[in-house]
């Protein structure tokens, strides 16, 4: 098989079985796109299956990881599985990783170092019109969609105009139908009730797997800005044990709703039902990866 297949869908839609079961089913290896999964240290928290998978724990808690940093090293496992004749299987929750990992984004350039706390004391020594009218003159369609008193969006705005990006819209090419090879992005499609009970079960199961510990453990060295939003790291850190479980469904239900509408969002994607037994799910997966080949005449 030629193709790339993209597995994607909301946290506990049973992603992981399902493209383990597609890959007892194809020669294929997966490529793991959760922003969470690229730390090492917390297997419990993140979920992360015991089956092999690129891109997963390459990084301390101490790294401040970034998709510009991640879609290089993605690229160069998709193309190098494909060079070996195995089919790559990216799967993942977090959209923006799963895109980065299928298609050459246009990324806005990294800030540099302290050009943050330099826009916020503009603001705040010149006042706001004066910070507004240095955004007008950096990038005025941006100044166009902040208002002066909006400290925090005109701080970032200036940030991102100091480094050559904006904060206004640009053409859309994250959402753009190119891929680097010829993919098939399938979506999990899980009733959002079942969903809802699946994540109150797998949370009860992390505290009975020992997440506590692995928190407090993990905690004990360095953290990174990005690393300290891993779902659930501060609340299982500062909140007794019951109130902890009830804060992380919470949390895990709204960002399984944002999955679910980034699904909506991605092009050419093909629903799947996913209450189903994984085997079922792949079985499905690799009939539509076979007849999508075939039609490409690949």
């Amino acid at each position: 098989m030629t193709l790339v297949i993209g597995i994607f869908g909301p946290t506990a839609s049973g992603k992981s079985a399902v493209a383990e079961a597609v890959a007892a089913r194809i020669p294929a290896e997966l490529v793991s796109a959760d922003a969470m999964q690229v730390y090492r240290d917390l297997p419990i928290l993140t979920n992360r299956s015991s089956h092999p998978s690129r891109l997963v724990g390459i990084w301390g808690l101490g790294h401040k990881a970034s998709v510009g940093e991640y879609a290089p090293l993605a690229h160069a496992a998709i193309d190098e599985i494909l060079a070996s004749g195995r089919t790559p299987i990216v799967v993942g929750g977090t959209g923006l990783y799963l895109r980065a990992a299928l298609a050459e984004l246009s990324l806005p350039p990294a800030p540099d170092p302290g050009a943050r706390e330099r826009a916020g004391r503009l603001y705040d020594a010149e006042g706001a019109e004066a910070a507004h009218a240095r955004l007008r003159a950096l990038d005025p369609e941006a100044a166009g969609l902040v208002h002066a008193n909006d400290r925090r969006r005109v701080v970032r705005a200036l940030e991102l105009a100091e480094a050559g990006g904006s904060l206004a819209p640009r053409r859309d090419t994250l959402w753009a139908t190119e891929t680097r090879h010829p993919t098939l992005i399938v979506g999990l499609d899980v009733p959002a009730e079942i969903l809802e009970r699946r994540i109150e079960a797998r949370t009860r199961a992390m505290f009975a797997a020992g997440v506590e510990n692995e928190v407090r453990r993990a905690l004990a060295g360095p953290v990174s800005q990005t690393a300290a939003k891993t779902m659930g790291l501060l609340e299982i850190a500062s909140l007794p044990r019951d109130q902890a479980i009830g804060a992380l469904v919470v949390r895990t239900r709204r960002y399984a709703a944002y999955q679910r509408k980034w699904m909506r969002r991605i092009p050419g994607l093909v629903k799947v039902e996913a209450d189903r037994p994984p085997g079922e799910i792949a079985d499905d997966i690799v009939a539509l990866a076979r007849t999508r080949e075939r039609l490409s005449g690949r």
